[in-house]
């Protein structure tokens, strides 16, 4: 059964940072590419960045480029989204998500998470 499990969300002020997690069973996330994808009320979820299968490239939206980045712990099973100089507009429930490729439309993922809140406010 696949299971992910995202944590690391919270209440943050503007220029604070964050760690998201992301951990997985049920099948080896080094299999995958991997995407962290977000989604602010009354928006369409956006594809934030994400890492292919074998950690060679990464793909970034503009808006987190110098902010945002990923990482993978494969003996954990897991991935990272650390997340510095929050902005106000970066507010939005995260997704982790697989896919065999590294892109950042969200038709091309499979299988998601549940979601973890980030709020970035004063």
């Amino acid at each position: 059964q696949l299971q992910f499990v995202e944590s690391g969300g919270g209440l943050v002020q503007p220029g604070g940072s964050l760690r998201l997690s992301c951990k997985v069973s049920g099948f080896a996330l080094d299999y995958y590419a991997v995407g962290w994808f977000r989604q602010a009320p009354g928006k369409e979820r956006e594809g934030v960045l994400c890492i292919s299968r074998d950690d060679s490239s990464t793909a970034y939206t503009d808006s987190v480029k110098g902010r945002f980045t990923i990482s993978r712990d494969n003996a954990k099973n897991a991935v990272y989204l650390q997340m510095n100089n929050l902005k106000p507009e970066d507010t939005a429930v995260y997704y982790c998500a697989t896919s065999w490729l590294c892109t950042l439309g969200a038709s091309n993922y499979r299988n998601w998470g549940q979601g973890t809140q980030v709020t970035v406010s004063s």
